[in-house]
């Protein structure tokens, strides 16, 4: 928790100059304090535990802050072309030189995009609410919705076939679901809400804990990872707040956010950070030469395809910009490493391998967009003048 307060505080000190994102000082201070380096902490059952509620308010999150209803048409089309070719090559590619289990969670891993990240600079730029941000934000989240969905498929211990039924079954319940969180809510529900929301009662935000611990459970009685049943929470989550407290929902989400940014998910990564094999990397064998070669597959395997297939009207540098957004990774592959080395079927060499690759991803590659779409705004605005 130490680790966890400090970590902001770096965050904001180093923003001056350079904008580093705080997920990067929690796993880096982790590293410091873990076994590799300070040896003040390690692992145990109880940290393990909160560890794993982390990294499930981190993806309850992350299915919270997809709004399906502003993706579609073409532009969607598009992202999810572009993340199954993605899927393909990355699976392809680790599996020439890996077991087919290893390939599943590294191949997986290169195709995400760590939307949460990009959001908060595409807000700061203001690109969020234009055309490049609209076309981001369908690209980032198919990046963060296909990997969950592949590794409930591919890596459950089950032929494909048996995951496909078992995830179309979850997916059916699901929908369910959703059909009842898009019923309008009775006049109790928004009663209830509004009168209990700053009282020590918090009706909406116990009642979100429940959904998601619902989601959860349920996602582990069809056998299929706690990664999808929290992403379908936060997507139910939202359906049912917009609908049934409109007026209320920002501050619910506020304090659920405060419950899983102020605890949970910093521990998460923190203890990421404590289990990174820093002394396997710096060892300048294998798993530093894998650095450099993730680095380089997630811009080519994620990268390449969304520069291909990114709509029409996104020309030159903004493409390029799209691309190196899209090829920024961290929060979901820390979580699929995470799941590999608990199955097994990779070590920590190439987890840790894998999660560096990631952290410079976030340090370098929206800078470098950012820059572009700079050149770009610079280069109209002097057309323009001119």
């Amino acid at each position: 928790m130490a680790v966890a307060v400090l970590a902001p505080l770096l965050a904001l000190g180093v923003s001056r100059r350079l904008r580093v994102p705080l997920v990067i000082f929690e796993i880096g201070l982790g590293i410091v304090i873990g076994p590799d380096v300070l040896g003040w902490a390690r692992t145990d059952t109880v940290i393990d535990t909160l560890s794993q509620l982390g990294l499930a308010m981190l993806i309850f999150l992350a299915g919270y802050e997809i709004d399906f209803s502003t993706l579609g048409g073409d532009t969607l089309r598009r992202a999810l072309g572009a993340w199954l070719i993605s899927l393909a090559a990355g699976l392809g590619i680790v599996a020439a030189s890996a077991p087919w289990s290893a390939a599943v969670v590294l191949g997986t891993a290169l195709t995400s995009t760590a939307l949460g990240t990009v959001l908060p600079i595409l807000r700061d730029s203001g690109d969020l609410r234009g055309r490049f941000g609209r076309v981001m934000l369908a690209f980032g989240a198919v990046g963060e919705f296909g990997p969950i969905i592949a590794m409930a498929l591919l890596l459950s211990g089950r032929k494909p076939a048996e995951s496909a039924v078992l995830l179309i079954a979850f997916a059916v319940v699901t929908g369910l679901a959703v059909l009842w969180a898009l019923r309008p809510r009775r006049p109790w529900f928004s009663r209830a809400v509004a009168r209990t929301l700053h009282t020590s009662a918090q009706f909406a935000v116990r009642w979100v804990m429940l959904l998601l611990v619902s989601m959860l459970a349920l996602s582990a009685v069809f056998g299929l990872d706690i990664l999808l049943g929290a992403f379908a929470a936060g997507v139910l989550t939202r359906l049912v707040l917009s609908g049934a407290a409109p007026e209320s929902s920002a501050e619910i989400l506020a304090k659920v956010e405060a419950m899983g940014f102020g605890f949970l998910v910093p521990v998460f990564f923190v203890v990421t950070g404590i289990e990174f094999d820093l002394a396997a990397l710096l060892a300048g064998g294998r798993e530093l030469l894998l650095l450099g070669v993730f680095l380089l597959l997630f811009l080519v395997v994620r990268g390449g395809p969304v520069y291909a297939l990114a709509p029409r009207d996104v020309r030159g540098g903004d493409r390029w910009a799209l691309a190196l957004y899209a090829s920024t990774c961290l929060p979901l592959v820390v979580a699929i490493t995470t799941i590999g080395l608990g199955e097994g079927v990779i070590d920590s060499g190439e987890a840790s391998a894998m999660v560096g690759a990631a952290m410079v991803s976030v340090l370098v590659l929206p800078l470098a967009a950012l820059r572009l779409r700079a050149e770009r705004a610079e280069a109209g605005a002097g057309a323009e003048a001119w």
